[in-house]
């Protein structure tokens, strides 16, 4: 199985990039492929709501030529992806929500082109926040879970845990053993009938 593991944090060694270590350990553990990508060192520009990416068959097709097109080469690769992302006003960073309004060339649902370069895949999401989870995360979730919908990925769930202490809330033993059965669980996972992570 091969998973991406996209992170949102501006900050690339603090609370995000900490809960990502034993998720990806556990991961390379089992033999399976783990490609991390940071966006905070990446250009990506803001989806210009063109449509151009939607009359190009069989490949991405976005006419701006910037960070995002690797991106999308290790989207097409991967089985799994998994958003990890600290929560900022109840949503994600502005980079991962700057990559994730470019997906539409992924699907070719309003053009000439038809088809998805990612349908089927498994997306889950690693946060980090403040309040408690079901209120910190929940609006983020949602539209993860409607962007699953629309495109017909599988929604495999999430792992999340609160920053109490900055970055040593992320290194209790609570945690870490928490982002290894996450990878566990998605490991684990079969295409169909797949229950969530709570």
């Amino acid at each position: 199985m091969k998973f991406l593991v996209i992170m949102g944090s501006p900050r690339l060694d603090q609370n995000t990039a900490e809960l990502c270590k034993p998720f990806m350990e556990e991961v390379k553990a089992s033999g399976s492929e783990v490609t991390y990508i940071t966006l905070a060192d990446k250009k990506i520009a803001p989806c210009k709501g063109c449509w151009a990416c939607q009359n190009v068959s069989g490949e991405y097709g976005c006419p701006q030529k910037d960070d995002m097109y690797p991106i999308v080469e290790e989207i097409i690769r991967a089985d799994c992806i998994v958003l990890a992302t600290p929560i900022y006003t109840w949503y994600c960073t502005a980079e991962m929500k700057a990559m994730l309004d470019r997906y539409y060339g992924l699907n070719k649902f309003y053009g000439s082109a038809q088809g998805s370069l990612w349908k089927g895949k498994i997306i889950a999401i690693i946060a980090t926040h403040g309040y408690t989870q079901e209120y910190a995360v929940q609006p983020f979730e949602l539209g993860i879970k409607r962007l699953c919908e629309h495109s017909g990925l599988i929604y495999a769930g999430l792992y999340s845990v609160r920053d109490e202490h900055d970055l040593a809330s992320f290194q209790t033993p609570e945690a870490m053993d928490g982002a290894r059965a996450f990878a566990r669980f998605l490991l684990e996972m079969e295409p169909l009938g797949i229950v969530p992570y709570i």
